[in-house]
């Protein structure tokens, strides 16, 4: 007698958690292979998704979050576990902090093990150490709950208030199978993850009427609104309003900094001397001096300066954190401007515009500052100070206004953000809320990965060290990146001495004339030493237009930094000197 023997086809946890990701859209991963997700970065490859494998978990990590701001869909970092999860972690309680849709995957030790502390392999709970630092945190034990845990993952992260998310898959979880078909039917396809919320009727209504009665009102735009991608509508409530606008620095280019409405060139004018102020997609925190003090007009630096506020959030827990808001508009930014548009539009031609006196003041002191300001660009010193070579990258960002610009140091940043103008919506990133060192490189791989175009990286020196050896994930995958390094010799400046006269140098001084360009000629990519505004020209532009990987170590004056940049007044020892 002899018997059918039929083979049931399995799947097992590595392709359940590829084609979960795969089902909802998801297409690239950011990580570092290594026990026990090795297999899972092959196996990810082999099935079309794109694994870009950095030298640093933390990069990694920035790049997925940077990845869910400019996409709107939940970066994924993938690391190894207890060692590398810490890393990614890092990471992930930044992009809560921002806001930004991530998804730390990281594998753990088995949860027997871990529970009874016997001494595993990199053993640590590492779902009890996320849970407090981001937005939600599942694991996962059973492969045929794979489809469930990555749906929920993706909902936490981007509904709502977007942020990190923690999934924890142990080791075990891999190698478990079941029937292929059973499977791919657990799976979850997540529908309208990012559900609307539409403001309330009497909230809009509330709001436009304390806009329309104001005399001096301006509007501040957040990182919220350029995450939005509601680009079209916001600029239609500003130009019908004829409100003035201020944006943060990640919502430069939501409207040409050059937009005659744009207030940033007056911006210690119209904080304190505004009387409603409309913040969208902001927070009032320190990044905008919680509101009050002496920057908004207040006579002490927690007097409130007599604002009334306007604020449009999708969490009505912002509302009141710091001022009385006396209009919240709760909902996500696109439905809350549509709605505030709207009944905008019903006024037909009955919306008053702003005074003439309010917008005369305003457009004073901006050409005032202007004209300032372009005397200061257009001296030639040598060596280059910040301004002379940020008047290259201004200009290179004119003529290119595609291209992506990633910003972070103290004095670098600082600079940057008030001399280079953007142009159009998400094409400037930076430290964000946190004001965080080190997402250089992760922000410009993610950049350059989402766009498909050039990025431009200004990188402090200091701030670079924390990301530079990302350098050669960037030659790897042969990415049209050019970093900038500003290159004065130290933290802030490098002319600090060591007090006792001993030999180590001061803590805040690096290797005088270090040639950062050789980095990325050591991997096969394109190295500039630059010391004019000329050669920095001439090398960014080049770098722009092949599209190779560039590092150009522009050499600044040592003495043209500020210690701690413009938040001189967070450093209490600064404050002293």
């Amino acid at each position: 007698m002899t018997t059918d023997t039929q083979t049931t086809a399995e799947i097992d946890g590595f392709h359940l958690v590829i084609e979960a990701l795969k089902l909802n859209g998801i297409d690239t991963i950011y990580g570092l292979p290594g026990i026990p997700i090795t297999d899972l970065t092959r196996m990810a490859q082999a099935e079309g998704m794109r694994m870009i494998s950095f030298r640093h978990e933390q990069n990694a990590g920035n790049a997925a979050a940077i990845a869910g701001f400019l996409t709107q869909k939940p970066g994924i970092c993938l690391t190894v576990s207890a060692p590398g999860f810490l890393n990614g972690l890092n990471a992930l309680t930044n992009a809560t902090t921002n806001c930004f849709p991530m998804i730390l995957i990281s594998g753990s030790s088995e949860r027997e093990i871990v529970d009874l502390q016997q001494g595993d392999y990199e053993e640590m709970d590492q779902l009890a150490i996320a849970k407090p630092l981001c937005k939600a945190a599942y694991r996962v034990l059973h492969a045929e709950d794979i489809g469930v845990g990555v749906a929920r993952a993706i909902r936490a992260a981007v509904s709502g208030r977007p942020g990190g998310v923690y999934l924890d898959l142990p080791a075990k979880l891999f190698a478990q199978s079941m029937d292929a078909e059973a499977g791919r039917k657990s799976l979850i396809k997540v529908i309208d993850p990012a559900p609307r919320q539409i403001p309330a009727p009497d909230a809009v209504q509330r709001a436009l009427e304390l806009l329309k009665n104001a005399k001096r009102p301006l509007i501040i735009l957040g990182k919220g609104a350029a995450y939005a991608q509601a680009d079209a509508d916001i600029r239609a409530l500003v130009e019908k309003t004829g409100i003035p606008y201020l944006p943060m620095s990640m919502a430069k280019g939501l409207l040409p900094d050059t937009h005659p409405q744009s207030a940033a060139a007056a911006r210690s004018y119209v904080l304190p001397e505004a009387d409603v102020v409309m913040v969208i997609g902001a927070r009032l925190n320190w990044l905008l001096s919680h509101g009050k003090g002496r920057t908004w007009g207040g006579k002490s630096p927690k007097a409130w300066g007599g604002q009334k506020f306007v604020q449009i959030d999708i969490s009505p827990q912002e509302a009141d954190s710091n001022v009385r808001i006396d209009a919240p508009v709760v909902g996500d930014i696109g439905s809350c401007v549509a709605a505030m548009l709207h009944g905008i539009n019903a006024a037909g031609g009955n919306w008053p515009k702003p005074s003439g006196d309010w917008l005369g003041a305003i457009d004073q002191r901006k050409s005032t500052n202007i004209a300032k300001m372009g005397e200061t660009l257009a001296k030639n010193p040598s060596p280059m100070n910040y301004h002379s070579a940020l008047n290259v990258m201004r200009d290179v960002i004119k003529g290119n206004p595609d291209v992506m610009l990633v910003n972070e140091g103290a004095n670098a940043l600082d600079f940057t953000r008030s001399i280079v103008d953007m142009y159009k919506p998400r094409k400037r990133i930076d430290v964000g809320t946190w004001g965080v060192m080190g997402i250089g490189m992760g922000f410009a791989v993610a950049a350059a990965v989402v766009s498909g175009g050039p990025v431009i990286a200004v990188e402090g020196d200091s701030a670079f060290g924390f990301s530079g050896m990302e350098v050669e994930t960037i030659c790897r995958y042969n990415l049209p990146v050019c970093v900038v390094v500003f290159n004065n010799n130290g933290v802030y400046k490098g002319t600090d001495v060591n007090p006792t006269g001993g030999p180590d140098v001061a803590p805040t001084v690096f290797v005088k004339g270090a040639r950062y360009d050789k980095m990325m000629e050591a991997f096969g990519g394109v190295g500039v030493h630059a010391t004019t505004p000329a050669e920095l020209r001439a090398a960014v532009e080049e770098a722009v237009r092949s599209r190779k990987p560039t590092l150009i170590n522009a050499v600044i004056d040592e003495t043209a930094g500020t210690e701690s940049g413009r938040i001189t007044s967070l450093n209490p020892s600064a404050k002293k000197k």
